[in-house]
């Protein structure tokens, strides 16, 4: 396995991390891909409070009992649960980021979180106070480290002016390359970690179905399919789309999201790939159109 350090935090993580959102409700099931991942030298997991009521925090912090001193651990915060389940609510307040993580340490069996998340944003949040909700706990041991969970160029520019948040998680991918245009950039200069999400972009470059995603059509997925295929040769198309996410030096780690163990095991094998060359690189930028940014600049 490749580790890269997550930003100014100091963290030495995994180069493809566990997304768990994908966790199913069986726990044994969950436990025993988080323990693969552990063997295969996977190290950051990354949950949120949001995922199925809690319990996908509960069920990952049942799986790394007795395993937190060789793991990193992401959560999230900002998204409150309606007292009738019916949804939820944006609520970035100090007060709810204070009371919630008490909560995400309980189901988590943790006495700190080492990346805690705001999972969202906009920019007319109250960002100030969530930066003080967040410097807060990092004094009082409850985190280690804080960072956001977003894609949104102006949101992630205030964040970097304003505080010292260590990561930011953003969905980039060969389908989805917006960061390219400005925030991987910032975000290096700045020394920001950044986790992607979305890699494998719901799995269409990893050889699921031609189907609609952000403004590509069925052809255009199905032309952008048979082009990774091309450079990816011998190997998985999926390995490419993640080294694909990887060549950029501003990316620590991509997340995946893992249901079965072989998904597991075919994602933690793109790290045994050399890195992709820069012609290989060219050849993929260029015959996959750029999705663009439309709004938050």
């Amino acid at each position: 396995m490749i580790y890269r350090q997550l930003g100014r935090s100091g963290l030495e993580v995994s180069v493809v991390s566990f997304g768990c959102m994908s966790l199913g409700d069986d726990h044994a099931v969950n436990e025993r891909l988080i323990h693969r991942a552990l063997e295969l030298g996977v190290n950051y997991f990354d949950t949120a409070d949001l995922y199925q009521h809690g319990e996908n925090e509960a069920s990952v912090g049942k799986a790394l009992q007795g395993r937190r001193h060789s793991i990193f651990l992401a959560t999230k915060v900002g998204n409150r649960w309606r007292p009738d389940g019916s949804g939820w609510d944006w609520d970035p307040s100090r007060s709810h980021i204070e009371r919630a993580v008490q909560d995400s340490l309980r189901r988590l069996r943790t006495d700190y979180i080492d990346v805690y998340q705001l999972h969202g944003g906009t920019i007319e949040d109250p960002i100030d106070e969530a930066i003080e909700a967040f410097e807060a706990l990092r004094q009082a041991g409850a985190i280690r480290h804080y960072g956001i969970s977003s894609i949104r160029p102006n949101v992630i520019a205030e964040w970097v002016k304003r505080s010292g948040l260590a990561s930011v998680m953003m969905q980039y991918s060969l389908l989805d390359r917006r960061p390219e245009e400005s925030g991987l950039d910032l975000l290096r200069e700045h020394d920001v970690g950044v986790v992607v999400r979305g890699g494998l972009a719901k799995g269409l470059l990893a050889a699921k179905p031609s189907a609609l995603y952000l403004d590509h059509s069925e052809v255009d997925i199905a032309a952008a399919q048979r082009l990774l295929g091309s450079v990816a040769g011998d190997a998985a198309p999926a390995h490419v789309a993640l080294r694909y996410c990887l060549a950029h030096p501003g990316v620590t780690t991509v997340a995946c999201g893992i249901r079965t163990m072989a998904q597991l095991e075919e994602n933690v094998a793109a790290t045994t790939l050399p890195p992709l060359a820069a012609a290989d690189l060219e050849t993929l930028r260029a015959g996959v159109r750029a999705y663009r940014y439309e709004a938050h600049r």
